[in-house]
């Protein structure tokens, strides 16, 4: 570090220690003491960085209550402070925080709810692109859907969860009509995409998790398929892929004779 930013770090530094000294050459023309006056500063940044975390998990804040969320996401920052100045990307690690959280380790669906809304967060922001329609598939000649790859909407997050998290994040939206949640119930798979305006959740069945997945790491629709049906020996291609297609969930088609789908 230079000396020049040397005076800049030790700034910001002080600001994320609640109680800590007043970094060097920092000084006040008048009353109130420098402690005070730097205080307000502190509290200026620690109330952003709160309100850039209470933005981003809505819905844990609504599980704890807002005072409790405030606190923990002070303890947060604390522990972990930004290192980007842009406000969208802090939070990364919170999921990851409330998991090792001891005080919260009676609700360990927390974490994955946490991940939901990180990932719900990053496909609102991620590039636009049109999916594939019907049409794009129907293109294809019958003998080489066994062979073709699919790339994923830019958008596209999945995640899998031991709790049901989805019915847990539609329990805790505005209008939501949710009665009481089983926790037991079973863990839920979830596809998150933005293939036009509005981010959408898609609950995904048995076996489709590995499906995506596979397709994600490019593999072909056959070995893709081999790789739901190992989990689900019911797995039905035909109707996921159904539901995907109409979920906007595909932009791209590539197999032997073709790199990219005409679209």
């Amino acid at each position: 570090m230079s000396k020049n930013t040397a005076p800049l770090a030790a700034f910001a530094d002080a600001l994320l220690k609640p109680g800590g000294p007043v970094p060097a050459g920092i000084i006040a023309a008048c009353e109130p003491p420098l402690a005070s006056r730097f205080d307000v500063y502190r509290n200026n940044v620690f109330a952003s960085l709160i309100d850039a975390l209470k933005d981003s998990f809505p819905v844990v804040e609504r599980l704890l209550g807002a005072s409790y969320f405030r606190a923990l996401a002070r303890e947060f920052i604390i522990a972990y402070p930004p290192a980007s100045p842009v406000l969208l990307e802090y939070g990364a690690g919170f999921a990851a925080f409330l998991e090792n959280f001891k005080p919260l380790e009676d609700m360990p669906w927390l974490a994955d709810t946490a991940r939901l809304e990180r990932a719900w967060l990053s496909a609102y922001h991620a590039a636009d692109e049109n999916p594939l329609g019907t049409q794009d598939f129907a293109a294809i000649a019958p003998a080489q859907i066994p062979h073709i790859r699919l790339t994923l909407h830019p958008s596209a997050r999945l995640l899998r969860s031991f709790w049901p998290i989805a019915t847990i994040w539609r329990a805790n939206q505005d209008g939501a009509t949710q009665g009481e949640i089983d926790l037991d119930a079973g863990g839920e798979d979830v596809l998150i995409v933005r293939p036009q305006s509005e981010v959408v959740l898609h609950t995904l069945p048995e076996g489709s998790h590995p499906f995506i997945n596979a397709l994600i790491n490019g593999a072909d629709l056959t070995s893709a398929h081999k790789a739901a049906s190992a989990q689900n020996d019911a797995f039905d291609l035909s109707l996921n892929l159904a539901h995907l297609i109409a979920g906007g969930a595909f932009v791209t088609i590539s197999h032997p004779s073709r790199k990219r789908s005409e679209q």
